[in-house]
């Protein structure tokens, strides 16, 4: 009879600890962009998080964090400090790019996350559609540096910028 019992809770007690192991949070982010009009890529660094990833049940996860505008790096210094500068991304008024999710929704692919992008102190709506690959989510979005306050080019088709957000997952 004691066995049994002993079965029983170690059964039960498993349950709950493979549960609880598709609870994840955000460990790391590699964040990388693409100017199309400007022929200009690169990364930005300096990633925090209070994300909470549930993929048993990913529309009542949640997405927060931000990037430090002053790791941006183009492969060029220069172009580096002037985008830091006041003209464009304002890095000493504005530090921080953040975002935090409004909603979650599941399809066949992975999920679209749709929540609020504050960017030079501007705050918009933006959707990044995210699919997993192994211990990793893998997020893409196309925004517009113009609606910003960031204006590279006078067309705003020509401040389109390509982002790819890749998440490594802890438990």
């Amino acid at each position: 009879m004691k066995s049994i019992f002993t079965i029983v809770i170690v059964a039960v007690f498993s349950c709950f600890s493979i549960f609880a192991q598709e609870e994840f949070t955000v460990s790391s982010a590699k964040i990388t962009f693409k100017f199309n009009s400007k022929n200009v890529d690169g990364t930005i660094s300096g990633f925090e998080s209070q994300s909470k990833i549930d993929l048993s049940n990913i529309t009542q996860s949640k997405f927060k964090g931000s990037v430090m505008v002053e790791t941006i790096k183009t492969g060029n210094f220069l172009r580096d400090w002037h985008l830091k500068g006041n003209q464009y991304f304002n890095v000493d008024k504005h530090p921080k790019i953040a975002f935090e999710s409004t909603q979650i929704i599941e399809n066949e692919k992975g999920f679209t996350v749709k929540g609020m992008l504050t960017l030079k102190g501007t705050v918009k709506p933006i959707t990044i559609k995210f699919t997993q690959e192994q211990s990793q989510l893998v997020g893409t979005t196309t925004l517009f540096s113009s609606d910003y306050g960031i204006a590279i080019k006078e067309e705003r088709v020509d401040n389109e910028v390509k982002v790819t957000i890749v998440l490594a997952l802890k438990e």
